[in-house]
């Protein structure tokens, strides 16, 4: 009884040690990236409608997410990976509507367009514009912490997703 318990210990150990040698697991969903190095150029507010500072803080939010979740480290220039882009809308509008024809919600939507380089795999190179948003009172106003506030969650949504459409290949 012993011969077949030692038998299957060894079974089960073999094919554990197969198993988890074929995949490379990794927490942040990255996989293996040829690449030590990253650029973020500062992205350009171009939207019609200017909101001062969050070209800024949109360009910080992407550097920390890829410093945050991966081994990268970032340079000023000639990075084996370049993020750059700009900011190209920005808007508030109204999604539902009072019976005194007020706006009860209104939303605001951020766009960012995204050039991806990675100069070890020009097949992974992508542009894309990248978009989300945030629901608010309509009897609110947008400004100070409430803005901040709504910025975080859009550019937090935006960033993950640029991590994972770039690095997670999602």
């Amino acid at each position: 009884m012993k011969k077949y318990w030692f038998i299957s210990f060894i079974l089960l150990g073999a094919l554990l040690v197969a198993g988890c040698s074929a995949v490379s697991y990794n927490f942040t969903g990255t996989g293996k990236i040829n690449a030590k190095t990253v650029q973020v150029n500062y992205f350009q507010n171009m939207a019609p409608l200017v909101q001062p500072g969050i070209e800024r803080n949109f360009t910080l939010k992407l550097q920390d997410i890829l410093q945050s979740q991966t081994n990268l480290t970032l340079v000023p220039r000639d990075g084996d990976l370049l993020y750059e882009g700009e900011i190209v809308d920005y808007r508030v509008a109204p999604m539902t509507a009072t019976a005194n024809q007020a706006a009860a919600q209104n939303r605001l939507s951020v766009t960012v367009n995204v050039r991806y380089k990675n100069r070890n795999s020009e097949a992974d190179n992508f542009e894309k514009k990248f978009s989300f948003y945030y629901d608010y009172d309509g009897a609110q106003q947008l400004v100070g912490t409430q803005l901040t506030d709504a910025l975080d969650v859009i550019f937090e949504r935006i960033t993950q997703d640029i991590f994972n459409g770039s690095l997670a290949k999602w």
